[in-house]
């Protein structure tokens, strides 16, 4: 009883705008708890306007009975966040596509490259972005970037050579040899040799043939064949050179000379009868021209050995030459 006279005589000495913020509050806690309802749930209208209370009236916490302070605040600061997280994303551009899609491409191709250097590169292509956004988009490796094995491997092809024989019957029924020796970098064909009884000197001179002394591979991939004897490897050796022989019947492991002794029969020899060994070099010449310069390669992207410039509409019409005999054709442009 006496803590009611107290209270009011409190309230008899406040201003008038105070106690029209006490009534407003109590009026509405009323009428949530009349709402026809077990528990009373507070709407998003009832909470934002105990938030308004609470920056407009300091009294707002002795007037508050159906929920804590606390929760006030909670849903001051949630409101606060919930504004500007709208605010900075209506004010924010949205990411182009194909410039979301270069930062992925660049992050994957260049593993040990950062957002700094990314965001290095895309200035200098034009193209104006935060390094925050560029660091937001990129590919993050699960593991330590390395680089893959097909890399690896295409960076060190430059100085791995390799080398087979294979054998073409004549139309008097004689075995020739024909010796190759490829780089591994484009497939190019550096040498060729044809005999009739090949031997390990033969063959070492061949090598010092196919590579000056400015040109000379670090690495000579070659099979288990009995005829890279003593002198071959006394030859090999004194270049510098040195000889990976592959597993025994493990072809698979030469796969560069392989493939392209595959080429040459498949492409040339198995449509003609070679005479003799001067036919045999002929036709090897005319094949490995065409191979070299005009036959487009799957594995170079589609480009020849020795690169092939692209022949623009502009320079003509297309004309069509025969070569190796009218096996092949070669395709150019010829202005009228």
């Amino acid at each position: 009883m006496l803590f009611t006279v107290l209270r009011t005589l409190v309230a008899a000495f406040r201003s008038q705008r105070s106690l029209a913020m006490e009534n407003l509050a109590l009026r509405h806690q009323l009428s949530v708890l009349q709402r026809n309802a077990k528990k009373p749930r507070l709407q998003k209208a009832d909470r934002l306007l105990w938030v308004l209370l609470s920056g407009l009236w300091r009294g707002w916490r002795g007037a508050l009975t159906i929920v804590q302070p606390e929760t006030v605040l909670r849903w001051h600061r949630e409101g606060f966040r919930l504004y500007w997280q709208r605010k900075s994303r209506a004010g924010r551009p949205g990411m182009p596509c194909e410039v979301r899609d270069l930062i992925r491409q660049m992050s994957k191709a260049k593993p040990l490259w950062g957002a700094p250097r990314i965001h290095g590169e895309l200035l200098k292509l034009g193209i104006e972005i935060s390094q925050a956004a560029v660091s937001k988009h990129m590919r993050r490796p699960r593991k330590p970037p390395s680089q893959t094995w097909r890399t690896f491997l295409k960076n060190h092809a430059a100085e791995i050579a390799s080398i087979d024989f294979f054998t073409v019957p004549t139309a008097a029924f004689r075995v020739l040899y024909v010796f190759l020796v490829l780089s591994n970098d484009r497939w190019r064909v550096v040498h060729y040799n044809v005999t009739a009884n090949p031997n390990a000197a033969w063959t070492g001179q061949q090598i010092v043939e196919a590579f000056p002394w400015d040109t000379v591979p670090r690495f000579l991939l070659r099979d288990r064949d009995g005829i890279y004897g003593t002198d071959f490897t006394r030859r090999v050796d004194s270049m510098g050179i040195e000889q990976i022989p592959i597993a025994a019947w493990s072809l698979w492991q030469n796969p560069f000379v392989e493939r392209v002794i595959g080429s040459i029969r498949r492409e040339c020899l198995d449509h003609v009868i070679v005479l003799n060994e001067m036919h045999l070099r002929r036709l090897l010449k005319e094949y490995l021209a065409y191979y070299h310069g005009f036959r487009t390669h799957l594995g170079l992207g589609k480009d020849c050995p020795k690169t092939r410039a692209v022949e623009p509409p502009a320079l003509g019409r297309i004309v069509e030459l025969s070569m190796v005999g009218g096996l092949h054709h070669r395709y150019l442009r010829e202005a009228a």
